[in-house]
């Protein structure tokens, strides 16, 4: 029975730490016995001249008399490990969870009510003249808050649950004979459990699998390595590995499987996956051998097999890929495979593929969470792992390719072929291919398209990671980090690369107009989530140079003609639109109250400078808006519905870009608790109109385009970062007032000069 959330809260710890401190008092006690015994009267019966019934029976007496008292101090100590431990985790998770209820759910007017089962209902009471009405952030906060109540009990039951085991397990149930399991730790207890259920395979049950996730959740992701890694040992080593996870990813995927096995096994995936990473991780304080990492290598070309008898075996890369789509890896694991595994698509695109199974519809296979793919070309589970691991990643892109043989060993003095991997995945003879088991793919071409966009849209994640210094999916409030000169030198070549063949990455279904489809447009999302990360840098480069423009850390010194163009191609997306979109008001925003409340011995008036600062943002926004109108009734890629829509789930780079204003000195800047508020609020809901407002509903082919709503928007939103910068000035109204018709006067030249530049369809 799980704990409850009143058990959690009103517990009083301080029972169980007397307790612990007892049990140290009799390991302590049986220690001296058992050390007394072994000396004293074991030492002297084993040298003593024993003759008749004493040979025998007195002897075997006291010899198990000693064992027994061996064996006290052994359960004992188990005890005392076990206890201590769950003590400390136990107190460190009701100091978290008293902190949620009693601090964080008071500030956000928010009720935390027990609904038993070990889980809590969060939820706004009813106060009287209330609309009861809240905006998306209230109910985002909501919505976080049980969450977060939920993991600390499901975590606190876990090792409630663990030390019930352990200590069973430590006593063994019988009176007359001590010292059974022995554990030195919590976590040794826990790991041998967790073993235990592995070897069963795709025998357990779903309530075992539901344990067995649980224990690898809450411990596999600890700092110090020591579950993952002796888990991983435990399992067998990486062969055995690879034959557990294809086992239970099989086994999950099947037809035949439930829904709550798949989503079990989906859990498996993730929760093994996070494992592997913290245990082959070098700087943790227990690791896997660097051995395994080679191991992996070398059985990525090998079959693999877990059945007697089995016929159709998957390659090493195949299972493994599964596991590395989660994690954040170690460049020194990971990029070897990495490598390993795009030499091997290189040399042959379709070397995984051709053993996949037939016959079947589209089945997750090894990678059952079905995000891009099935699994079967682990080249788009290996750009996955890197869009997860970002020191991985920027030096993946950024290091001189290494050479490797078949079996994953370094070739000696051995040539890739390319340059870079950035150039060898933008080459646009590079084959990508079609990672799905869907027996109708070649006869569906809406399917066989979007297939071969999971490989491009993996290496937009692993770009992302590597310019951003984030995992690609990071949340709303992951820290803004500074650029470093690789990465800025990485976003300079990106956007060069298709500022100047801006064909790889367009997007065409209108077939008016004759124009093929680019092999990359899939990855035009996380371009436009770069874009929004160096905004500075775009407008630095549009506005042709100025100080007001400051990058965040090291500059990309991007060319001002291949910046719009590689703009003028991303923004026909509406994730990279939205993206865009937000990153320019919130720099532009930052610049305003630059100019507004900075310091500066300019003898130009705050008027004209504002003027300018904002011209450069109008400029992106210009050439959002011919973006736009170009996807939506040119290349009818999408609808104005697709781009408001987008809109919303790009919130986060408000906040990030003004962060970025806080001190840009700084390596990090901590988005949560950052003092945003002085223009947050104000700026996302300017984004969200300005967006809104920015429809492309011109007639088809009106070569004559106006964007009244567009400029309207923009010329707003500057206004809007005046009031925010300007809210504590002193400022008269007046003052004000004009201030805010020079920066949208600003904007508006801006906007007109981007929109009316060379039109994204025309940009190449």
């Amino acid at each position: 029975m799980p704990l409850t959330f009143t058990d959690l809260v009103e517990v009083d710890l301080s029972r169980l730490a007397t307790a612990v401190t007892d049990w140290k008092s009799t390991v302590d006690g049986l220690r001296t016995q058992a050390e007394n015994a072994r000396k004293g009267m074991r030492a002297k019966s084993d040298t003593a001249r024993w003759a008749g019934v004493n040979a025998t029976v007195t002897r075997e007496f006291v010899t198990r008399t000693t064992k027994e008292i061996a064996d006290l101090h052994t359960e004992a100590n188990s005890i005392y490990q076990v206890l201590d431990d769950a003590h400390t985790e136990l107190a460190a998770l009701q100091k978290q969870i008293r902190t949620a209820v009693r601090t964080d759910a008071p500030a956000l007017g928010i009720r935390v009510e027990d609904i038993g089962d070990g889980k809590v209902r969060c939820f706004f009471p009813h106060v009287r003249g209330d609309t009861d009405e809240r905006t998306q952030e209230q109910l985002d906060a909501r919505q976080e808050l049980e969450g977060r109540v939920n993991g600390l009990l499901a975590h606190a039951s876990e090792i409630d649950a663990s030390v019930a085991r352990a200590l069973r397990k430590s006593h063994g149930g019988d009176l007359h004979n001590a010292g059974h399991s022995a554990y030195e730790s919590l976590n040794d207890a826990q790991v041998e459990r967790a073993l235990e259920l592995a070897h069963k395979g795709d025998g357990m049950t779903d309530q075992e699998l539901a344990e067995l996730n649980r224990l690898i959740h809450y411990n596999g992701r600890e700092k110090d390595g020591e579950f993952a890694t002796e888990f991983y040992e435990g399992l067998g080593g990486p062969e055995k590995t690879l034959e557990f996870y294809a086992e239970m990813s099989i086994d999950g995927t099947g037809g035949d499987a439930t829904k709550v096995r798949l989503d079990a096994v989906r859990d498996l995936q993730q929760n093994m996956g996070f494992a592997l990473a913290n245990a082959t991780d070098p700087d943790t304080a227990h690791h896997l051998p660097g051995s395994w990492g080679a191991d992996f290598r070398r059985l990525g070309t090998q079959e693999i097999g877990w059945e007697q008898g089995q016929w159709n075996k998957p390659y090493g890369y195949q299972v493994l890929g599964g596991l590395l789509r989660y994690g954040n890896y170690d460049a020194r694991f990971i990029n070897p495979i990495a490598e390993h595994i795009t030499q091997l698509h290189k040399e042959d695109p379709y070397r995984f593929l051709n053993n996949k199974p037939m016959g079947s519809e589209d089945i997750y296979g090894f990678n059952p969470s079905g995000r891009l793919g099935t699994g079967n070309d682990p080249l788009n589970s290996v750009l996955e792992a890197l869009g997860h691991s970002p020191e991985a990643s920027e030096k993946f892109f950024t290091d001189p390719p290494t050479a490797y043989n078949e079996d994953g060993t370094v070739k000696k003095d051995g040539k890739v072929g390319f340059g870079t991997y950035l150039d060898l995945f933008t080459d646009k003879d590079f084959e990508w291919t079609v990672d799905t088991n869907d027996t109708n793919i070649l006869a569906d071409e809406d399917k066989t398209k979007k297939a071969l966009g999971y490989g491009p849209e993996a290496l937009g994640h692993a770009l992302e990671s590597a310019t951003t210094g984030r995992p690609y999916d990071s949340d709303d409030t992951a820290d803004a980090i500074r650029h470093t000169p690789e990465r800025a030198q990485l976003v300079n070549e990106i956007v060069t690369k298709f500022g100047e063949e801006p064909g790889l990455i367009r997007h065409n279904e209108n077939g008016d107009i004759d124009e093929e489809s680019g092999p990359l447009y899939a990855m035009r999302g996380s371009l436009g989530d770069i874009s929004a990360e160096y905004m500075g840098d775009f407008q630095r480069a549009l506005a042709g140079g100025g100080d007001q423009f400051t990058t965040f850390g090291e500059s990309a010194a991007l060319d001002p003609d291949s910046a719009h163009r590689f703009l003028a191609e991303v923004g026909q997306d509406p994730d990279a639109y939205a993206s865009i979109t937000s990153a320019q008001q919130a720099y532009t925003a930052d610049v305003v109250n630059d100019v507004v409340n900075g310091d500066s011995d300019s003898s130009v008036s705050d008027a004209e400078r504002l003027r300018n600062a904002t011209r450069a943002g109008g400029i992106v926004a210009g050439i959002m808006s011919e973006s736009r109108a170009d996807a939506v009734l040119d290349y009818h890629t999408a609808s104005d519905k697709e781009f408001n829509e987008a809109a919303a789930d790009k919130q986060k780079w408000a906040d990030r870009l003004l962060g970025m204003g806080i001190d840009k000195a700084a390596e990090r800047v901590p988005i949560l608790g950052a003092p945003l508020e002085w223009a947050s609020e104000d700026i996302q809901e300017s984004i969200m109109k300005s967006i809104e407002k920015d429809s492309s509903d011109q007639a088809e082919g009106d070569a004559t385009r106006t964007y009244h709503e567009g400029r309207s928007a923009v010329m707003d939103s500057a206004r809007t970062a005046v009031g925010a910068a300007t809210r504590d000035s002193g400022f008269t109204a007046d003052t004000i007032n004009d201030l805010k018709n020079s920066a949208a006067n600003g904007a508006d030249d801006g906007h007109t000069a981007g929109a009316t530049m060379e039109s994204a369809g025309d940009a190449s």
